[in-house]
């Protein structure tokens, strides 16, 4: 019999930082509970091998992708990308202020990615 693997998730730590956990640390605690809630589905929804709709998440670039949170008068946008052992690797997040992602926030990303990556 061969073990179904299921997605997990964690945090990127970088430099003994974890850029996730600062981001989480500057939200109110109703905030930061939703955002954990939000992982929680998207890992349920992975792990039954349902495609997250965009409004939760989106690919947005080179394998980076958005959990997409909305708060009372606010949104947040959390990234992640994908590793072996369908393992979620959150980076970090930021409360959104425009309509379009900004392109520094994807770079910062993909830079915490490969950080990450060279660091393991």
């Amino acid at each position: 019999m061969q073990l179904k693997v299921k997605f997990t998730y964690d945090f990127a730590e970088i430099d003994g930082r974890i850029p996730m956990i600062v981001f989480l640390d500057s939200l109110s605690i109703k905030e930061r509970a939703k955002i954990f809630a939000y992982i929680e589905k998207l890992v349920e929804l992975k792990n039954c091998g349902i495609h997250p709709k965009e409004n939760l998440s989106k690919h947005l670039d080179d394998g980076i992708f958005e959990l997409r949170v909305s708060f009372e008068n606010r949104i947040s946008r959390s990234f992640y990308f994908y590793e072996l052992d369908k393992q979620i690797i959150f980076t970090h997040g930021f409360i959104k202020k425009e309509q379009k992602t900004p392109k520094s926030e994807i770079e910062k990303a993909k830079t915490i990615r490969k950080l990450w990556r060279g660091g393991k």
